[in-house]
């Protein structure tokens, strides 16, 4: 009896996955029991908590245990890089393999890729692997091929899963796991229909969510040493009590606040490392170039080496020749001393006649020797005269090009001058064009003055004129008062000459009303007085022109004129 509530305590503490349904409220992971098997303590009251978005698909999907694993996947996947980010900005330090929650991650991607992996067909089948699906990325990016190369020859990782678990730790260190992963789902009716269940979390939609996530781990740096992990081996469990969250747990929101002093610090190794990576890639640029450029003389000293032997199997054939013939020469003179069973005269004579023939030849040996020397020489010498010759001709190579930009760049030059001294003759035309337009107006302007000097002399003559008959005019009325009371005196109307009554300019009935006669000029005010039609040029100068006012003073000279 006693052992029975020890054993339900034991059942209560053991968690068993496959009996729980994963979701997250907030910030934590969520464990909610299946209706088949229930543990509930009637102590304990589960706290309250907001409803999660994922709930109602989990509910849907109850019945499906396929749909239950990749909502599980999903769910635990946002806690792991979310636990992730937040470390690596909380910590500002370089992550490394020993980090947890970088552990914790990749566990997880692995479960995500081998989510609905198809199973190799029948027993002499191919296996699917995952090393065999990350292989295809090469296809498609021409930028991981360096990387799959990389890994392929690693000495420490023998299995295609080690395979498979360095080449996801070197994407993430080069923050392109996210576009790695993306290229494979943007084909996977294509690629991953091969390898992948239908309903397995890569081939839903939900693989766009685990793509999302990893986009955001572009903001951490990681330092893995791949040589030195043991990949091969199986990887280690999640530690699930990190993300479920307890009743009597409090967390404090001054522990979440980000230290900018650590961010600072992670941004500074961000950017010394992106400014190391720039270095690397400019030394490897130049060490490309340089084993171009030994690739290049390698070739010319294979040539110049085949030459050689080719000289030399020329000289050997040769110098075999020659010891032939020596040796058939040599042949003869012993058949000769051999067959001397004659005259001893002829023996000798056979006899010097072979030793001449040796002679001969060993001066020739000698002889093709010195040859052989002497082209030795001359060959070295035309080697020489070849190094040189190349030598010149890269440097005629090189001034040939700086000329070529110095010509191109006195081209671009002349052709920006020409265009300069386009635009000032088209300056200097336009400036003549106003210099002769201010000519015209200043002749105009000064015609125009010229009339109106005319005409301020006029006016000043006119206005003498009125001023002397204004006092004519004062004068009259004190004579006529001098006269007779009947008032039928003399009035002067001109200088020396009398008006009788009957002409009485100052009478409305007399004819000579309307004359108004200056008696000093015998000027006729009545025709300068009255309005002229303007002209066109009077309206615009302010006056008549000159001619008119000549015409007019004409006119006003000597009688009146009725």
């Amino acid at each position: 009896m006693l052992d029975q509530p020890q054993e339900m305590a034991g059942a209560q503490d053991t968690i068993y996955l496959c009996n729980f349904r994963v979701s997250v409220d907030g910030e934590w992971l969520c464990l909610k029991q299946l209706e088949d098997v229930e543990f509930v303590d009637n102590n304990y009251q589960q706290p309250l908590s907001p409803p999660s978005p994922v709930e109602p698909l989990a509910l849907l999907a109850a019945k499906d245990p396929v749909l239950i694993e990749r909502s599980n996947l999903v769910n635990i996947s946002k806690l792991v890089v979310k636990e992730l980010i937040e470390t690596s900005q909380k910590y500002g330090r370089m992550l490394d393999s020993d980090h947890l929650p970088l552990q914790h991650f990749f566990i997880v991607l692995e479960h995500v890729l081998r989510h609905g992996l198809k199973p190799k067909k029948g027993l002499l089948g191919p296996k699917k692997e995952l090393w065999d699906i990350l292989q295809l990325v090469e296809k498609f990016t021409p930028e991981a091929q360096d990387m799959t190369t990389s890994v392929r020859d690693l000495p420490t990782v023998k299995t295609h899963m080690g395979r498979a678990r360095a080449w996801l730790r070197l994407a993430l260190m080069q923050k392109k796991l996210a576009d790695y992963l993306k290229v494979l789902i943007d084909r996977k009716e294509d690629v991953l229909c091969e390898y992948f269940e239908p309903d397995a979390l890569m081939m839903s939609d939900e693989a766009f969510i685990i793509i999302g996530l990893l986009l955001g781990l572009n903001v951490i740096d990681c330092n893995l040493c791949v040589k030195e992990e043991d990949l091969d081996c199986q990887q280690g469990v999640i530690d699930f009590s990190l993300y479920l969250r307890s009743s009597h747990h409090y967390y404090q929101s001054a522990d979440s606040v980000l230290d900018p002093d650590n961010m600072t610090t992670v941004l500074d190794q961000k950017n010394y490392i992106e400014e190391l990576n720039r270095h690397l890639n400019a030394t490897v640029t130049n060490l490309e170039a340089k084993v171009e450029s030994l690739e290049t003389t390698n070739a010319l000293m294979k040539e110049d080496l085949e030459i050689s032997k080719n000289n030399y199997l020329l000289l050997s054939d040769e110098n075999s020749e020659l010891k032939r013939q020596l040796g058939l020469s040599g042949r003869a003179s012993d058949k000769a001393d051999e067959g001397g069973g004659g005259d001893a005269s002829d023996g000798s004579s056979a006899k010097k006649d072979g030793d001449k023939k040796s002679g001969e030849v060993s001066s020739e040996v000698e002889e093709l020797r010195k040859q052989l020397e002497m082209e030795k020489a001359k060959r070295m010498e035309v080697e020489k005269e070849l190094k040189l010759q190349v030598n010149m001709k890269t440097e005629m190579e090189v001034a040939m090009k700086l000329l070529e930009k110095d010509i191109h760049e006195k081209q671009n030059t002349i052709i920006s001058l020409r265009k300069q001294l386009e635009e000032i003759k088209l300056i200097n035309l336009e400036m003549f064009k106003k210099l002769q337009e201010c000519e015209e107006d200043l002749t105009q302007k000064g015609e125009l003055v010229s009339r109106l000097q005319k005409k301020t002399t006029q006016i000043g003559k006119i206005l003498n004129n009125m001023e002397k008959y204004n006092h004519l005019l004062r004068d009259v009325p004190a004579r006529q008062n001098s006269t007779g009371s009947d008032g039928t005196a003399a009035r002067p109307t001109s200088w020396g000459s009398v008006n009788y009554p009957k002409d009485n300019i100052f009478d409305k009935k007399s004819p000579n009303y309307y004359k108004k006669v200056d008696p000093l000029n015998n000027i006729d005010f009545s025709k300068i007085t009255k309005k002229s039609p303007k002209t066109p040029e009077d309206v615009e100068t302010g006056g008549p022109p000159p001619s008119k006012v000549d015409k007019k003073d004409e006119n006003c000279g000597g009688e009146p004129q009725e």
